[in-house]
């Protein structure tokens, strides 16, 4: 079978395990966990994946049949960075070419942490190279924080992805105005 289809996996509370990523699985990990029974199938696409003793329709929606307790706090990951930050540079504002600056630079004893990362266009992130802020004569947006689960799933509510599923919608907040 050639096909591509994702399924939206939600803890045992139909809420989502994860928006940031959002949780997904292949429609093969989510078929195994369907007969593994650790799954309850909540929605289906019309497609249907057959094997020569069976036949089932591809789930767009599971919940778990356990609950998982998901981590207090965010993993630092560039894409939260980014999405802390509103996928801005926090120099200039531009939304192109993004990478992260050290406010300390490394070269000086600065961490990577989220209270010393900001996100910066590859411009300004080079241009200040490993200066101070003071010594490039920059100044940041907004002082860099460690952002809670909770901070990060509104923010997220902001940047859907480029495809949600019908079946998904009622179960992903997202801001309703940019929904595809």
């Amino acid at each position: 079978m050639n096909i591509y289809f994702k399924t939206l996996v939600l803890n045992a509370d139909y809420k989502p395990l994860s928006y940031f990523p959002l949780s997904v699985w292949d429609w093969k990990d989510t078929i195994k966990a369907v007969f593994l029974e650790k799954v309850s199938v909540v929605s289906e696409y019309n497609e249907i994946a057959r094997s020569p003793s069976l036949s089932i329709k591809i789930p767009s929606v599971i919940a778990l049949k356990q609950f998982v307790v998901c981590s207090r706090k965010p993993a630092f990951t560039r894409f939260n960075v980014f999405l802390r930050d509103e996928f801005k540079c926090q120099y200039c504002s531009s939304e192109n070419n993004l990478t992260y600056d050290h406010i300390i630079p490394k070269s000086h004893g600065g961490k990577t942490i989220w209270e010393n990362v900001i996100t910066a266009c590859s411009g300004c992130n080079t241009s200040k190279g490993n200066k101070t802020l003071e010594e490039a004569k920059l100044l940041a947006n907004k002082q860099p924080i460690e952002p809670t689960i909770s901070f990060l799933q509104e923010k997220i509510k902001k940047y859907p992805p480029n495809y949600l599923h019908e079946s998904w919608k009622d179960y992903l907040y997202w801001d309703s105005e940019l929904q595809p």
